[in-house]
């Protein structure tokens, strides 16, 4: 059934926070108000003063309030990429009702068993997709309800966030006066929305282009097979024309947007603007192609670590090529300098929505697309794993190990073998649970029982 229905999302960045309130009506997305404010608090895309991005939120909200009519109560907030980890899971329950009919509390059991495992106390779930569900050794089922069975399964991945990151988040959103309906893994909904299903059953890679990091996101065979997260952002560049030109940050922020160009190639040697300079009483004339060569040299530099970390994970070569999203991205020449460097077909995102055809808007857009296109059966479950965290703080953390993290998501086959050279958190609690007789065996044994 098509969904109907209001939703908000929230896309707090580094140098802007985003509000946007979305209506479907069956199934279709209308667009019926925007606001936006100032970003405070954060750095490289991580909250660093809880009550300035509170403030901040609150204007953007208070914005979007005005242009769409609705108070605005609850919302739907993006995580970003960092420190992200995905690992395999899976749950078996018996269907014990007496008609054998699989019903939505059913889901409910399969789901917390998927999850009966230990999670580092520093971790925190942020959400379960499901791969398939197998009923009565029927396998590749999308959704189990209403099926007759006496043992239904699950398959799917887990992923898991700093709890810090986390926490941060909600308690700004919450002292902005709101409540947090979902918590969106940014990297999931922009493979649903800037991505078509042909890419992302062939691999494609999209690189956010943002303020304060550059995220690296390489989908193929409809999931995330890992990213990478560069402190190089927008902000770097500004930076730079602001140390080069002498002059300051709001004035190289103005320049970049109203004279910048990505590549040389594109930029003008005649074409001269005057810049106020740190010292000097008058004001001194710079060429477009003298500020072009400053922004070329650091965009070089960040489409170079792309590069580098698509060659370690392979994804250079995936057929689809690479997308550009994000505020970074809406410099000219940002395509051309991109394919030069990459060496592969760089395409860039642009929404279709009317009076957002900007790939910096294409984050809030995703997140209010993630939510209000979800299935049933993918929001029964998202609400199952809800339900299980709250309201006590992950009482299946009982984990005291220290790990290792990366910004890189392990990649796993069908058999869940570890391909990358990281170790997992699912890892170290198999080897765990083998070594103290643990949970996961109990269980299996039981049910192995249960069903001989």
């Amino acid at each position: 059934m098509a969904k109907s229905g209001l939703f908000t999302g929230v896309d707090i960045g580094t140098n802007t926070i985003k509000v946007l309130v979305a209506e479907y009506i069956r199934g279709d997305m209308n667009i019926i108000g925007v606001g936006n404010a100032k970003s405070e608090g954060l750095k490289n895309g991580i909250i660093v003063d809880i009550d300035k991005v509170a403030t901040s939120l609150r204007k953007a909200v208070e914005a979007a309030e005005e242009r769409s009519g609705i108070k605005i109560t609850n919302v739907n907030v993006g995580l970003p990429a960092n420190m992200l980890e995905v690992d395999p899971c899976q749950g078996m329950i018996p269907i014990s009702n007496e008609s054998k009919e699989i019903t939505d509390n059913d889901v409910d059991q399969v789901v917390d068993n998927a999850l009966l495992r230990s999670v580092l106390p520093e971790r925190e779930i942020i959400a379960v997709v499901p791969k398939e569900f197998t009923v009565d050794g029927f396998e590749g089922i999308t959704d189990p309800r209403g099926m007759f069975g006496v043992r239904l399964e699950m398959k799917g991945l887990l992923y898991t966030g700093p709890k810090t990151i986390i926490h941060n988040l909600r308690k700004a959103v919450e002292r902005a006066g709101l409540v947090v309906d979902n918590i969106v893994i940014t990297p999931l909904s922009l493979s649903k929305y800037v991505l078509n299903e042909g890419e992302r059953e062939f691999g494609t890679v999209i690189v956010d282009m943002g303020a304060g990091h550059t995220s690296t996101i390489a989908i193929k065979d409809q999931e995330l097979q890992n990213i990478d997260v560069s402190p190089e952002g927008g902000d770097y560049a500004t930076k730079d024309v602001s140390t080069v030109l002498n002059t300051s940050i709001e004035i190289a922020e103005d320049l970049k947007i109203n004279y910048g160009e990505a590549s040389t190639e594109r930029a003008s040697k005649e074409e001269r603007f005057l810049v106020d300079v740190v010292g000097k009483n008058e004001p001194e004339a710079i060429n477009e192609y003298y500020l072009a060569q400053i922004l070329e040299a650091r965009l070089s530099q960040i489409f170079t670590h792309v590069k580098r970390e698509l060659e370690q994970s392979r994804a250079i070569d995936y057929p689809g090529g690479v997308v550009l999203i994000g505020g970074g991205a809406a410099m000219p020449g940002i395509v051309e300098l991109a394919s030069q460097i990459l060496g592969v077909n760089v395409r860039l995102f642009v929404p279709a929505e009317m009076g957002l055809r900007n790939p910096i808007f294409a984050n809030v857009l995703s997140i209010v697309n993630y939510v209000g296109s979800r299935s049933e059966i993918e929001t029964l479950v998202q609400n199952a794993v809800v339900k299980l965290e709250s309201p006590t703080e992950n009482v299946m953390s009982h984990n005291s190990q220290s790990t290792e993290y990366t910004n890189f998501i392990p990649v796993y086959q069908e058999n869940d073998v570890v391909v990358s050279n990281v170790t997992s958190t699912s890892e170290q609690v198999k080897q765990d649970n083998k070594k103290e007789g643990g949970v996961f065996h109990r269980v299996r044994d039981m049910f192995g029982n249960m069903f001989d």
